[in-house]
């Protein structure tokens, strides 16, 4: 087979990069591990920046988003027994939009099989070669058969574990890492959420956030230790230890209810660099990973996918390899400030293990000076809502 960029993974990067580069008339191909099921089956977070937005409308992927969608114009973050908001659209003028992953991920496939352009789930045992090269190759294994794709580029969207990283030599990437020694417990609950907008707790039992899908669908979440299991935390005691880490106003507006998912997530800092490797590129997680508390995992893959389709579609147009050599510079340079902003909010809304009073009384004051100063809550709406691209 043969194309122009071949694409490795299926999750909203892949697939957002796929249709984007299809409508500036570029041929594709995409490969997935998983099954379709599979992918539609993973449960992430749904808090869009509005460059998501815009560019999701651009893949002409935004009807059902826009007519299903939460718009939200702050956040309230509770310390001390006490709300305080966040006024993200007065601070900046924009607003993020609640929609969950998996149905950004749903309204990319049929985008896709709308438009015939070929996907290819179950691909096993997929290896990349000759990326320093003017023609990569990607081999990959479906239904017992063997197959090879000859293209022009390759485009690593797999995530963390996936092959693209892996298959860049050791002594060309440089890696930047910090595991945070908790995790986030959630569970989804068909139960309308108890606020407007997204709470987050910063609460000496540990962290809480209380988020949601849809207007009668929430997500709640939980700090718990890493050494922890799923099993070990019923639904009952789910609601109880939420309950303790609530103000009371926010209490007295919980529904509870059997979780339809529960599951446990580490948080890490993960960076890769340099995101490009002769004519491999990557995108989204299998170059960097954030903790969800800046909201900036699906939102981070996005930004990589503009400034990366928009490069492509340079190269094609013009024949000029100026975009695509600037990219790796470009994404990262938003890519840190991402990390720097989840990072920072990590720290500010988690307990650590063995604090010294030194600690929390650092964090109590980052807290105090935030709710006082217009000036610091604008930096964080700034972030919040994202940085331009």
């Amino acid at each position: 087979m043969r194309t122009q960029v071949a694409i490795i993974g299926a999750g909203p990067s892949g697939l957002l990069l796929g249709q984007l580069l299809h409508r500036a008339g570029i041929e594709t191909i995409i490969l997935e591990q998983r099954s379709k099921d599979y992918v539609l089956g993973r449960i992430r977070a749904g808090v869009l920046e509005q460059g998501t937005v815009e560019l999701l409308d651009e893949a002409g992927c935004g009807s059902r988003m826009r007519q299903e969608g939460l718009v939200h114009e702050g956040i309230e973050i509770a310390f001390g027994g006490a709300r305080h908001r966040i006024d993200l659209k007065a601070l900046t003028g924009k607003t993020v939009l609640v929609y969950g992953q998996t149905e950004v991920t749903r309204d990319l496939m049929e985008a896709r099989e709308t438009a015939g352009a070929p996907i290819v789930y179950e691909a096993l045992s997929a290896r990349i070669s000759d990326i320093e090269t003017g023609h990569p190759r990607v081999r990959y294994r479906k239904d017992d058969a063997e197959y090879e794709i000859e293209c022009d580029y390759v485009a690593g969207c797999d995530g963390f574990h996936g092959i693209s990283r892996q298959s860049i030599p050791e002594q060309a990437l440089r890696t930047y890492e910090r595991v945070y020694p908790f995790g986030w417990l959630g569970i989804l609950v068909d139960k309308p959420p108890l606020a407007d907008e997204l709470i987050y707790v910063n609460h000496p039992r540990g962290f809480a956030l209380c988020s949601m899908r849809s207007a009668t669908r929430s997500r709640y979440y939980l700090q718990c230790r890493l050494d922890e299991q799923v099993s070990d935390w019923s639904d009952e005691r789910f609601w109880d230890e939420l309950e303790r880490r609530l103000d009371p106003e926010a209490r007295k507006w919980l529904q509870r209810g059997p979780s339809i998912e529960k599951s446990i997530a580490p948080l890490r800092s993960f960076v890769a660099e340099p995101m490009r490797f002769g004519n491999l590129f990557l995108a989204g997680d299998a170059a960097h990973i954030v903790p969800p508390t800046g909201a900036k995992g699906l939102n981070l893959a996005a930004s990589d996918v503009a400034y990366l389709s928009r490069a492509l579609a340079s190269r094609y147009r013009s024949s000029s390899t100026a975009e695509l050599d600037a990219y790796p510079q470009r994404a990262l340079a938003r890519v840190w400030k991402a990390v720097r902003f989840s990072w920072w909010m990590t720290q500010m809304l988690h307990r650590f293990p063995e604090p010294s009073g030194f600690d929390e009384r650092i964090q109590a004051a980052e807290l105090e000076y935030l709710f006082s100063s217009k000036l610091a809550q604008a930096a964080l709406a700034e972030n919040y809502v994202g940085l331009p691209y």
